[in-house]
């Protein structure tokens, strides 16, 4: 195995009231739900940085695919993270995660390792950090 991940997805709840969170608060680049004509198809894709995406497809459909049953979400098993290049930038993004509707976890605040962060939960509970850390500082 390579050591890349290209694509990270999401089971929500909710494909539509995702999108928009994701879309319309967040401002991730998107074309929108597509599959929706096939059964347990519908999804949507964004594209990140350095050939990077995001998937966001109901959890029902997600359970379907892998033989799982749907089960109950746990913020703590899973965190991603989106590292700012600095304090203000990691404040104007949990601004806009919660003006998009998120749920602000923990504030942000200075860290042990001298960094700034802070934590929201998307509609569907996933946990993000947002975090300025001069030793991974992302590229301009």
């Amino acid at each position: 195995m390579k050591p890349r991940i290209t694509l990270i997805t999401l089971g929500v709840d909710d494909l539509e009231r995702a999108l928009q969170f994701y879309r319309d608060g967040l401002g991730l680049p998107t074309d929108g739900i597509v599959g929706k004509e096939f059964e347990h198809g519908a999804v949507a894709f964004f594209q990140l940085e350095g050939g990077l995406r995001l998937a966001l497809w109901p959890r029902k459909s997600l359970a379907h695919d892998s033989g799982l049953t749907v089960a109950a979400p746990s913020a703590t098993d899973f965190c991603l993270a989106h590292n700012v290049r600095s304090k203000a930038e990691v404040d104007a993004v949990m601004d806009q995660a919660r003006n998009a509707g998120a749920t602000i976890v923990k504030a942000a605040h200075d860290t042990f390792y001298g960094g700034y962060a802070g934590y929201f939960q998307d509609p569907d509970q996933h946990l993000w950090e947002v975090a300025w850390n001069p030793q991974m500082l992302p590229p301009k």
